[in-house]
């Protein structure tokens, strides 16, 4: 246990950052999928544009790295292409 105040703080916000930051990468994942499985090109568009905003909003707070966002937007946009096209 700490014993200094501000380590007592430091282990109160931490762990609110950390249910935080749990659900926002449950989020991610939720939208991940539903681009994957989405099966017309509006459906996954849809889920596209929500996708991405959230991933930026991740790399803005810090969450995920910036090379790691523009990976993910990049599949997920070559998927909805495919849909698009095949459509």
């Amino acid at each position: 246990m700490p014993h200094h105040v501000s380590a007592k703080k430091r282990l109160r916000t931490n762990k609110k950052r950390n249910i935080a930051n749990r659900m926002k990468r449950s989020t991610i994942r939720s939208l991940t999928r539903q681009v994957r499985e989405a099966n017309d090109a509006d459906q996954g568009a849809a889920a596209l544009r929500q996708l991405i905003s959230r991933l930026d909003k991740a790399v803005k707070t810090g969450l995920l790295h910036k090379n790691q966002v523009a990976r993910r937007k990049s599949r997920a946009q070559k998927r909805i292409n495919g849909l698009t096209a095949s459509s």
